[in-house]
């Protein structure tokens, strides 16, 4: 057993919320029993009660961690060819977005589950999801002494020199979040073998088509808009999988309107903008008309505002919308939208299409963004694979023999 004990006067203001810094560093394989085993004990403590049924977020992380779901990905894993002889890396160093409150536990599993002992910096918001989660996950600790010394979950301000201390001893780090904290931290030295991956800022887009909203039958629309609202409103738009844009094929007025009646009632019994949001919106929607980017369709208030974009710019990702503020544009062929696509395209949403000849599409035009390609509805649902990586095969390491 290797191991590393973290101290001294740069961990002055990291407060420890579970686990240790007296951290065991020596790798398991990917998978390893005791992993499975205590991600499952976590994922029963924050499915009993009321928390699960108060925060949709921790609910969704539960589920995924729940003891099949881990047992149906180690059999496939397991049954690929890039199974046999791994190991982890070693500490796995996670710096976790700061508007997304789950993230920081979906970015340990991922790193536990390839074989890596993990420091993981929740973010400094506190949000009600973190301490409830680090709660569960230290009660799971007491029960599972051979995971114990392998995790800190820890909470320090990002300009505090814990972030280099920890780099310095990092096997790898996943690094969540925009361009210029990715660029600092990630300037930061670390031991010449660490793996870096990068979850930078990326923009995503939905991709409809308008027949198929048409036919739709009411249940299978109302379905739909509650789909699309857990992928936006949820969040506020702030994950980088939330489609801002939408791009309609074969549609008519009547088809976009159906839709978009849709949203707003689902809005209506759901959504309450912040106050704080109120004057971003309002600027917004002045900012796009002084900048004639596009005819506002339906118009500004507190649930939704759309916008049809008259021209469509060469670069997209400026088009951010916040509140239930989204772009729309009407394509007459799907290779319109190939010159638009750069690297810092993430998830391609869809509805009505077929998925295969979309990931076709994409590989045929080799695109360089569009690393996802999921249901309208499912832009949230977080996997092993993700922005383009195999998190598994990534954070951890060939044991080569031939």
């Amino acid at each position: 057993m290797s191991s590393v004990g973290f101290q001294g006067d740069n961990l002055a203001d990291v407060q420890v919320l579970a686990g240790t810094l007296d951290i065991d560093n020596s790798p398991l394989a990917p998978y390893a029993d005791c992993t499975l085993a205590f991600l499952a004990d976590v994922s029963q403590r924050l499915l009993k009660g009321q928390t699960a049924r108060q925060f949709p977020d921790i609910a969704a992380f539960a589920y995924w961690c729940r003891a099949a779901h881990l047992k149906e990905l180690k059999g496939r894993f397991l049954a690929s060819e890039y199974a046999s002889g791994r190991l982890g890396r070693g500490l796995a160093l996670h710096i976790a977005p700061a508007n997304i409150p789950v993230n920081f536990a979906f970015s340990f599993v991922f790193a536990a589950l390839a074989g890596n002992a993990n420091i993981v910096r929740v973010p400094s918001r506190d949000f009600a999801q973190i301490e409830l989660i680090c709660a569960a996950v230290a009660e799971s600790l007491k029960q599972y002494s051979e995971m114990a010394r392998r995790l800190a979950f820890v909470r320090y301000p990002a300009t505090a020199p814990a972030t280099a201390e920890f780099s310095a001893h990092a096997d790898a780090r996943l690094l969540w979040g925009g361009d210029a904290t990715i660029a600092r931290i990630g300037a930061l030295a670390t031991p010449p073998r660490c793996v870096d991956i990068h979850f930078a800022d990326r923009y995503s887009v939905a991709l409809l088509d308008g027949a198929a909203i048409t036919t739709a039958r009411e249940r299978d629309l109302q379905k739909l808009a509650q789909g699309f609202y857990n992928d936006t409103y949820l969040m506020d738009q702030n994950a980088c999988s939330s489609p801002h844009m939408l791009f309609w094929l074969n549609a008519s007025k009547s088809a976009q309107q159906r839709f978009w009646d849709a949203v707003r009632t689902e809005a209506a019994g759901l959504y309450r903008l912040q106050p704080q949001m109120v004057m971003d919106k309002y600027v917004q929607v002045c900012s796009d008309i002084i900048a004639e980017v596009g005819t506002v369709k339906v118009g500004f208030d507190s649930l939704l505002t759309v916008v049809d974009v008259s021209e469509l710019p060469r670069d997209l990702c400026g088009l951010r919308g916040i509140g239930g503020y989204f772009y729309q544009a009407t394509l007459t062929h799907l290779n319109q939208l190939a010159p638009l696509i750069s690297d810092r395209y993430q998830s391609l949403l869809y509805y009505g299409l077929d998925p295969r000849f979309l990931q076709q599409w994409v590989i045929d035009h080799r695109l360089r963004g569009i690393d996802r390609i999921v249901e309208l509805g499912k832009a949230l649902d977080i996997d092993i694979i993700w922005d383009g990586y195999d998190l598994v095969t990534e954070l951890s390491r060939i044991v080569d023999a031939r």
